[in-house]
Parts: structure tokens; C-alpha cells; sequence
């Protein structure tokens, strides 16, 4: 059993001023694999404290030597991936073989990404070549709340510790508690690279602890969280008192349109970017909208594509999926795959319980549902699991409407050969991302979304630029 109680405060490893252990419970086997403690008021206090004190001396660093640690940091990154990847397989489920490549592909990939980013950002500039004496200074917004989800642990993390670093913000991480190993591993690692005392600290808890604590702080003068929209509410509400700057990355419930002309193995694809994680992506494409004419062949592909995909436990080698992270989730996603039942969605793959020859682990059958209409609760709320809907349409416009029919608004895709067409559905989208074709979006491309689905941009100059203030100064003088 892995013990790892302590905190990271003041580039100190500390202990809690109260002890209150938690259980990591790994998902594969449903038995405790750590146990962390929940940190408290004590706790978070002294972290803030120590990112407040730490906030001048590194927002006076010269950049280039912040980009010089996140450097560094990205170098000892490289060197850790095996223990991060043996940490998220076992405390939030990914396949050991996807922990290792995707999981841990995104931390260095999005740090790289940042120190290109912030090579080429000009912290200080004159406001135009027409005012030689108005200059704009983008300076830190101060101490950072950094609060980050178990499903992409380093993506989020890096997203938010590279982006602040560069920008000269200190900052408190606060991983999800059901997945805070991988965190301490990474906080071992800013420790190693020579962060200065107090840049970066790490305390565990949870929301309504250490979460709550941070976001209503007042001497916290952000918060970036990734979450549920239910946790964004109300971490808005708390940071509203002392109007804080929120950023937020939440839910989604990404509309994939498949029209009669999309590419041979649009469905195909569709489905398997939809199991990938098993299931458990913001940026999932949920709700596969398909033309008519098309749509009796779609389904059968998609029935097939899914009954194909295997479940395993996140220990073994291969390219299987997990088990989805706790057994709340696990409830919350058979629930919803019985209401979708009793609400008359055809299921054309999967279904209620455990895999066959599963008795044990949060495993979820990989679904599908045919027949869908979008009044329907599994086309409303993110089910966050292996659970995909299907739902006809006819037109363009229609397939516009019912894409837009949506509380969320973060990623959507459009599969057309018609290259007229799939830019005029990436302007009518309501959505902060369009992919379409497969293609992925470049690195240094904007993170985020619109609605419920947040505010606010992660990712290359966009994620740096949400650590930044704009101080604008008339009458600077000039050489």
C-alpha cells in the first residue's frame, strides 16, 4: 500500500495540520491502492500564504529564466513517465499502454508547447507604431488556484502549471483526490527542477474542503479549474465575493455530423474517439448526428465498431479500455443507460451491467443507442462514460439546429468531403472547437468552450494569456 500523506508547501514536503486519510481505490480491482490525507484549513492557508509570499520575487524573474525552469521541468518529465503512468493506471483506470502514450504524451507535449509559446510572447510592447510613449505591460495576475480532474491528469495539470509558471503567477495545485498521485509525482519534479519556495505548492482534498477554500481565498487572485458544470457554478459563486478572476474548462456534449458524403471511416473513427478514455473526455463526440440516407448503415457500422472494442483492466498491456474511475461514476453511467432504455433509444451494442465474465472492477459495456432524438436524457447530459447516441437528420439546417440544441458548448465535428460545406458548419457551430475530417487541431491551438461548457482558453499563447493582466501606461519614456 502506497502512503503518501504529505503536502507540498514552501518547498517543503509537509505534513497535515489535521490528518484525515482518504482512500485511493483503484478501479480495476475496486481495493484501495494509496492512501492520501484531505487537507484542511490549516493547509490551504499556509500554501496561499506561501505562493502570496513568493508572488514578487518571481514575477520579477526575467522570463527567459522562467522558461528556463519549465525547461528543466519538462526534461525531468521525460525521465518520470513510467512512475506517472503506473500511477494513473492504477488510481483513475487507463490501460497501462494508453497511460503511457496519451496520458503521458499530453503533459510534455502541451510544455513544449508552452515554451515555444512563451518565447515568442512579447510581455512588454509599445500599444502601436502611432504612440511611442502608450506601452502595454502583461504582468502576472498574482497567486493561482489551480484546481484540475482525474480524467486527464497531466493533461490538465501541465496545461495549468506550465501556462502559470511562464507567466509569472504562483500557484496551489489542488488535484482531484481520486487521482492525486500522478500530482505528487509531478510536484516531486517542480521540486527538482529548482522552482523557488512557495511557487508552487500542493495540497490534497476535496471540493467542499480544500476546493472551497481556495476559490472563496482572499488572497487568491485566480482560480483555473477543469470539472463538471456543477462544480463550476459553484465555484464561481464562492469566487464572486471577492471577484477573483475564474477561469473555467467543464462539460460537453460534442455533436459529431456525419453527413452522406463524410469519408469511408468517419463512423468508425467517430466511435472509437468516443470509447477512447472510456468515454470519460469533455471533448467526447457524444451525439453522432447522421444524414438519413446514410443512417441504417452508420448504425450497423457503429454497432459493429463497438462490440469489437475490448475491456480490461488498466494493469494489462493492449489496447483495450478501462474501467470508468469509481463506483459513483459507474452507478451514475448505468443509470443513465437505463433511462435511455425506458425513454424507447434502441441499443445496438452494450448495455446495462459489467462485460460478460466481469464480476468485479467499474467496468462499462461500450454502448451505442440508435434512434435517438435529442429531447432524450442521454442526448441532454454528459454521461461520461463508453456511451455513444445516435441521431438522424435531414438537412443541413437541421443538422445545425439539433447540434445547437445544446446546454454545452465546447468541441463539435463535421464530417463532409464538401470543403464549402464543413466551413460554413464550422462558423454556424456553437461551440469554442470544430474538428472536422479527423483533423486534430494544431499544437498551440485554443483550448475551451462556450456556455456550460466555461470560459476562458488553455493551450499556447491563449492558455498563457489567461494568467496575464494588461497594464496599459501612457507617457512611458522612450530612449
Amino acid at each position: 500500500m502506497i502512503e503518501k500523506r504529505d503536502f507540498y508547501i514552501n518547498g517543503q514536503w509537509v505534513s497535515p495540520a489535521t490528518p484525515n486519510d482518504f482512500n485511493v481505490i483503484d478501479p480495476s480491482t475496486e481495493e484501495p491502492c494509496a492512501i492520501i490525507s484531505l487537507g484542511g484549513d490549516a493547509d490551504t492557508n499556509a500554501a496561499v500564504a506561501a505562493a502570496k509570499a513568493a508572488l514578487p520575487g518571481w514575477m520579477a524573474t526575467p522570463v527567459q529564466d522562467r522558461i528556463a525552469l519549465v525547461e528543466k521541468l519538462a526534461e525531468i518529465y521525460a525521465s518520470r513517465g513510467e512512475d506517472l503512468a503506473q500511477a494513473m493506471s492504477a488510481e483513475m483506470g487507463a490501460p497501462i499502454d494508453m497511460a503511457r502514450t496519451q496520458q503521458i504524451g499530453a503533459g510534455s507535449y502541451h510544455l513544449k508547447t508552452f515554451i515555444r509559446a512563451a518565447r515568442a510572447f512579447e510581455f512588454d510592447r509599445p500599444l502601436n507604431d502611432r504612440s511611442p510613449n502608450d506601452r502595454l505591460i502583461f504582468e502576472a495576475v498574482g497567486v493561482a488556484a489551480l484546481i484540475t480532474p482525474w480524467n486527464w491528469p497531466m493533461n490538465q495539470i501541465t496545461l495549468k502549471v506550465g501556462a502559470a509558471a511562464v507567466a509569472g503567477c504562483t500557484m496551489i495545485l489542488k488535484p482531484s483526490e481520486q487521482s492525486p498521485l500522478n500530482a505528487m509525482i509531478f510536484a516531486e519534479m517542480m521540486d527538482e527542477a529548482g522552482f523557488p519556495a512557495g511557487v508552487f505548492n500542493l495540497v490534497n482534498g476535496d471540493g467542499v474542503g480544500v476546493g472551497s477554500a481556495l476559490s472563496g481565498h482572499p488572497d487568491v487572485d485566480m482560480v483555473s479549474f477543469t470539472g463538471s458544470t456543477r462544480a463550476g457554478t459553484a465555484i464561481s459563486k464562492n469566487a464572486a465575493d471577492t471577484l477573483k478572476k475564474v477561469h473555467l474548462e467543464l462539460g460537453g456534449k460534442g455533436a459529431n455530423v456525419v453527413f452522406a458524403d463524410a469519408d469511408e471511416k468517419a463512423v468508425k473513427r467517430g466511435v472509437m474517439q468516443m470509447m477512447n478514455n472510456t468515454g470519460q473526455s469533455c471533448n467526447a463526440p457524444s451525439r453522432m448526428l447522421v444524414q438519413r440516407e446514410i443512417y441504417d448503415d452508420a448504425v450497423k457500422i457503429a454497432a459493429a465498431t463497438a462490440q469489437k472494442v475490448a475491456v480490461g483492466s488498466a494493469h494489462d498491456e493492449g489496447r483495450h479500455i478501462g474501467p470508468v474511475v469509481n463506483e459513483a461514476q459507474f452507478n451514475k453511467i448505468q443509470a443513465l443507460i437505463q433511462v435511455g432504455i425506458d425513454e424507447g433509444a434502441r441499443v445496438v451494442a452494450g448495455g446495462t451491467g459489467r462485460p460478460d465474465g466481469v464480476n468485479q472492477g467499474f467496468f462499462v459495456k461500450p454502448t451505442v443507442f440508435a434512434d435517438v432524438t435529442n429531447d432524450m436524457t442521454i442526448a441532454r447530459e454528459e454521461i461520461f462514460g463508453p456511451v455513444l447516441t445516435m441521431i438522424p437528420f435531414d438537412t443541413e439546417e437541421d443538422a445545425v439546429r439539433i447540434a445547437n440544441d445544446t446546454p454545452y458548448g465546447l468541441t463539435n465535428y463535421v464530417q463532409t468531403q464538401d470543403g464549402a460545406r464543413a466551413n460554413r458548419m464550422a462558423r454556424t457551430l456553437r461551440s469554442g472547437m470544430v474538428e472536422m475530417n479527423g483533423q486534430a487541431r494544431s499544437a498551440g491551438s485554443p483550448f475551451g468552450g462556450m456556455k456550460q461548457s466555461g470560459n476562458g482558453r488553455e493551450g499556447g499563447i491563449f492558455g498563457i494569456e489567461d494568467f496575464l493582466e494588461v497594464k496599459a501606461v501612457g507617457g512611458w519614456a522612450t530612449e
